[in-house]
């Protein structure tokens, strides 16, 4: 099972409402607040071209915004 990242801030409620929904299905991530940790936010844009949270990195697939559709999609297909 590959790693789920979630690249948030503390101040972003797309952010809390992702991380709650993750925590509903029972998958671990990894959080990083890219307000405070430069380096993981020039990461979080190398992978997803833009600034906005949050950013989910599921396996490599990168999703921009709670998008559930599309975070179901890939956590389907990395077996979550």
């Amino acid at each position: 099972m590959g790693k789920v990242i979630v690249y948030s801030t503390t101040t972003c409620p797309y952010c809390v409402m992702v991380k709650d929904w993750l925590k509903g299905k029972n998958v671990e991530y990894e959080d990083f607040n890219v307000g405070t940790d430069q380096e993981k936010a020039k990461e979080m844009m190398d992978k997803s071209g833009q600034m906005g949270v949050p950013v989910i990195d599921i396996e490599g697939e990168v999703i921009i915004g709670f998008d559930k559709p599309k975070l179901e999609a890939a956590l389907e297909k990395a077996g979550k």
